[in-house]
């Protein structure tokens, strides 16, 4: 059974922030901008990215759906890349 507590510095962890990151640059988004989308202070955005602060479930399909991407979609790539 894996840990359900994985370090932030884990690899799926790694993972999951570079594609986050990787995403909000190809959309030109700068911090400032996602933050601004989601309706959050850009800070938020900068300690995802870096890996000092988790998302909860609803962050996420809220980040995901913010870049243009389908948080089921990037769940089944993480079951599959880390299962």
């Amino acid at each position: 059974m894996k840990n359900l507590r994985l370090s932030i510095h884990s690899s799926e962890h790694l993972w999951l922030r570079t594609l986050l990151t990787e995403r909000r640059k190809a959309l030109g988004y700068s911090q400032r901008d996602l933050a601004e989308k989601m309706g959050v202070i850009y800070s938020f955005i900068g300690k995802v990215e870096t890996g000092d602060r988790r998302l909860d479930i609803f962050e996420f399909i809220e980040y995901c759906q913010c870049l243009e991407l389908n948080p089921t979609d990037i769940l089944q790539e993480i079951q599959q890349q880390f299962a």
